[in-house]
């Protein structure tokens, strides 16, 4: 009678083992399916990509940098010309 308990035993433990191998399957199937899924509704709704926002907001901070550099540039050309003309002597005639 022990050697029939003990063999119960292992069949009842290779069940489990089996059925826990099973259920992560399963819950693979479950992952790569919901994953699926959502790429394709994020697709249908033309949401943009994590990757695509960090370029154009790389490509945005360049912009807005390059407009800093442009309108410090102008301001100085802007200050001298009116530098220039202040000194330039007004001709009466």
């Amino acid at each position: 009678m022990t050697q029939t308990t003990g063999r119960i035993f292992d069949e009842m433990a290779r069940l489990m083992n089996d059925a826990a191998g099973v259920a992560q399957g399963v819950r693979r199937e479950f992952d790569t399916l919901f994953r699926t899924q959502a790429e394709r509704i994020l697709r249908d709704l033309d949401v943009v990509q994590r990757e695509e926002f960090e370029a154009a907001k790389e490509m945005a901070r360049l912009a807005r940098e390059e407009n800093e550099s442009l309108k410090a540039r102008i301001d100085a050309l802007e200050a001298r010309l009116a530098e220039k003309t202040a000194k330039k002597p007004k001709n009466d005639e």
